[in-house]
């Protein structure tokens, strides 16, 4: 991916940046390449690793919860995977606990980079977190648009977004959403999608998953079929698979 033009960062995001490249590894920035498909073509094509953990970007990042947006927007549109999660785990402590401007402006910063939040592991860390606690008690009119974008990240947050609102205790949304995806080109949305209602299904309630199943499972790509089946009884996983068959 080419970097964004960005403002320098402030000395405390620059010993972030410094701290980060102290912990890799070139053995897992390496197997990270792999993992995360940065090859020609495919959906992580370009991006570059350092190789360092989540839990040691979780501790290191401890540490650095006070950094100006404007800086964690600079770190946010970094080629290098790891900087992308260290600014997005802050982005989403600090969310957590500011107030309404302070969680709009996370928000806005959020949705306006989004290009930049271009791996599914950084779509999971981050949207529920953010976009779907925003919207929690909001109209979600926008996760709708979301949804149709021609961006496979921001259809991936839009999805993953409805996570907050299952632990809520809420399915309708994530029905709605899901439902939304079935002709989705990407394998990697339909993975979203059934993982999203197999939650709902564990959450919120096992009989909305079955009362989606019924009207959708003939239409429903096979990926988000069995992601979505995967906590049920063995006998009725492989009746839902028949009735797709």
């Amino acid at each position: 991916m080419k970097p964004a033009k960005t403002d320098a960062l402030g000395a405390k995001a620059a010993a972030l940046r410094k701290a980060l490249a102290a912990l890799g590894s070139p053995a897992k920035a390496a197997a990270a390449a792999r993992f995360f498909k940065t090859g020609p073509g495919q959906y992580g094509e370009g991006d570059r690793f350092l190789g360092v953990t989540v839990p040691e970007q979780r501790a290191l990042t401890a540490h650095y919860l006070d950094l100006p947006l404007r800086d964690l927007r600079g770190l946010l549109r970094s080629p290098i995977h790891e900087e992308r999660l260290s600014a997005l785990l802050i982005l989403v402590k600090r969310f957590s606990r500011e107030d309404e401007a302070g969680r709009e402006s996370i928000l806005r910063l959020y949705l306006g980079n989004s290009r930049f939040v271009n791996n599914w592991d950084l779509v999971d860390q981050s949207a529920h977190e953010i976009v779907g606690a925003w919207f929690l008690d909001k109209d979600r009119a926008p996760l709708y648009r979301l949804i149709e974008s021609p961006m496979l990240w921001e259809r991936r947050i839009a999805i993953v977004a409805t996570y907050r609102f299952i632990r809520a205790g809420e399915s309708k949304d994530v029905q709605a959403l899901a439902a939304r995806l079935f002709r989705d080109p990407e394998d990697l949305m339909h993975k979203a999608g059934g993982w999203m209602l197999r939650e709902m299904g564990k959450r919120v309630s096992v009989e909305d998953l079955r009362a989606f199943l019924g009207r959708h499972a003939p239409a429903m790509p096979r990926t988000m079929l069995r992601y979505a089946i995967e906590r049920l009884p063995q006998a009725e996983r492989k009746r839902w698979l028949s009735i797709k068959a």
